[in-house]
């Protein structure tokens, strides 16, 4: 459809824009045509609506025609052509319209007097036809560019989607692998265990397989999974492995990430239980506050310890998916001190309605 009639707004900016031109047609057919300014007055604005209209007809030569595809000859050809059927017919419609008003008091003989201005409407009306092609060739211009910014802005919601998927695809295999091995361990020296962590994981992975498609699920959904990963390590560390959780009511419903905190509980478990003989803890608060739900996982740590890399896949994971999806819009943060190592995270607080 054509972008001025598309809205009314524009239509009506675009009419206003045509009144500097009916008086512009006035001043030519009361001085130069010979008509009474009272004449010029009332034929003039009928005139220049029709004419108005007919203009708009310039968006589809335009449209057969783009600037950067089209030949030279074809253009003005395509152009002049348009321009000259629209003043012809802007031409006969002013000599029906003398015709008609000729039978009206102060219009007598209207239609002879306008007869001498027909050529002088000619090319007028060809001016005012290439003025509407430059105007719509503008508009596809403005159209164009609106296009390009659509397709880069689709574009870059379709690369963060993809970069998110494939994070979130990449905790499971890494959760996997560490898991397996602890399997491999405990076959040697305790069967019935290393059973019982089978069924475990495979309850773990079963709660996330549904969880693909979905770019957020409540914070309560995600504790369930937390818990559900704390089972299959608490086969391996037994009362080592102690979790203390202070969670508002409020922050529960709020919506996160999927498998966000697992692998911030598996690293404080990596680099943190697994080195200490007597066995750690680790802390989960989440609480809301001025729109922005604030998640801290602490835990204890050997500083005597050889040094490992800290910053693995895990917590680089958590990171770039905060990124990807929130921007600047979240924070991602770690510090150690005195025995504990701590990740603080903010993001803004979705909450999903109810249906």
């Amino acid at each position: 459809m054509h972008p001025i009639l598309a809205q009314l707004r524009r239509l009506m900016l675009y009419l206003l824009g045509w009144i500097p031109l009916a008086g512009m047609l006035v001043y030519l057919l009361a001085l130069p045509g010979g008509l009474s300014w009272y004449q010029a007055l009332t034929i003039a604005p009928i005139l220049c609506l029709l004419y108005a209209f007919v203009c708009l007809a310039a968006w589809y030569p335009c449209l057969a025609t783009p600037l950067e595809q089209s030949r030279l000859p074809r253009f003005l050809f395509t152009h002049a052509a348009a321009a000259v059927v629209a003043s012809g017919f802007w031409v006969l419609s002013a000599k029906e319209l003398g015709r008609m008003l000729a039978a009206f008091d102060g219009f007598h003989n209207v239609d002879s007097r306008l007869a001498n201005d027909y050529p002088l409407i000619f090319g007028t009306g060809v001016l005012l036809y290439m003025l509407a092609v430059g105007f719509h060739y503008v508009l596809l211009a403005l159209q164009a560019s609106r296009d390009a910014e659509a397709r880069v802005m689709q574009a870059s919601v379709l690369a963060r989607d993809a970069e998110l998927r494939a994070l979130k695809a990449q905790v499971n295999p890494h959760f996997l692998f560490n898991s397996l091995n602890s399997i491999s361990a405990l076959t040697a020296f305790d069967a019935p265990k290393a059973r019982e962590m089978c069924i475990l994981l495979g309850d773990f992975l079963r709660r996330t397989l549904g969880l693909g498609e979905k770019h957020a699920i409540p914070l309560e959904e995600e504790m369930s999974l937390v818990h559900a990963f704390l089972a299959v390590e608490k086969i391996r560390y037994g009362a080592r492995l102690q979790m203390d959780e202070c969670i508002d009511s409020e922050a529960l419903v709020a919506q996160v990430p999927p498998l966000l905190l697992q692998p911030l509980v598996e690293n404080a478990v990596a680099h943190g239980i697994a080195n200490l003989v007597e066995g750690g803890w680790i802390k989960l608060e989440a609480r809301c506050h001025d729109g922005s739900l604030s998640i801290i996982v602490e835990n204890s740590f050997d500083p005597d310890a050889p040094a490992r890399r800290r910053n693995g896949v895990g917590l680089a994971n958590v990171r770039q998916r905060l990124e990807a999806r929130y921007g600047n819009c979240a924070s991602f943060a770690t510090t150690t001190e005195a025995g504990r190592f701590r990740v603080a995270i903010s993001l803004p607080i979705e909450v999903k309605e109810l249906a």
